[in-house]
């Protein structure tokens, strides 16, 4: 969180990166909300240039935006973003199905159950966080085994808006049961080293969860609308 303990001086423009990002991600800075890099800095106890930096390698990401002599703000979430954002994430996922599964080895495979089942205990223990860890190991290790540099660039910097959107849709934990089945059948069809089967699958589901999200913006419309 923003007031937490204070950054450590070596690494200042990463954390505040981090922290922002964080606070982006779970809600704490809402979407559309104006941002101060002085008043940012305040709450981090750094000073503005470290801050600066971290706001601009967010507008990379596109988890804010700027308006020169204007604004800068949190990107608004909106359904027509966030639709393209989860469809150039499914093109990338599905390559790095495609190209990692066949590359995979025991040893892998064997971690990604295990990620399944950390993902499984923290949605027990209704924390988000761990389960959006989970889930980021068991992905992260075919993107790792597609061997694609500027593949596993490209899903880093999606990376962080995915997790936006999936903490507003699984902030409730409604879901990840799903996620946890999805992944036993992902699971097998990895042991048998099935890219086009594996991405196929992998697809499937990225676009269910789309269609769970869609219904987010339906409730958001419709709560609009008789208010």
């Amino acid at each position: 969180m923003l007031r937490d303990n204070p950054v450590e001086r070596p690494r200042m423009s990463d954390v505040a990166f981090e922290r922002i990002c964080d606070a982006i991600v779970t809600g704490e800075l809402a979407p559309g909300s104006k941002v101060k890099d002085s008043e940012l800095a305040e709450h981090l106890g750094l000073s503005r240039t470290p801050v600066r930096e971290a706001l601009a390698r967010l507008i990379d990401t596109g988890l804010v935006e700027a308006k020169p002599a204007a604004f800068t703000r949190i990107t608004p979430l909106n359904r027509a973003d966030v639709e393209s954002t989860l469809a150039v994430m499914e093109v990338l996922d599905q390559l790095a199905v495609k190209t990692g599964v066949p590359n995979l080895t025991d040893d892998m495979i064997a971690v990604m159950r295990s990620a399944n089942d950390d993902l499984a205990q923290a949605i027990k223990a209704n924390d988000i966080g761990a389960a959006l860890a989970a889930d980021d190991s068991l992905h992260g290790i075919i993107v790792e085994a597609a061997a694609n540099p500027l593949l596993k660039r490209l899903m880093h910097q999606v990376h962080p808006q995915i997790h936006r959107i999936y903490y507003r849709k699984f902030s409730s934990l409604r879901g990840w049961q799903d996620a946890i089945e999805h992944h036993d059948k992902l699971i097998a069809l990895c042991a048998t080293r099935d890219g086009e089967a594996a991405a196929e699958v992998s697809s499937q589901h990225r676009r269910f969860l789309g269609g769970l999200i869609g219904e987010l913006f339906d409730i958001d419309e419709s709560a609009s609308d008789t208010s």
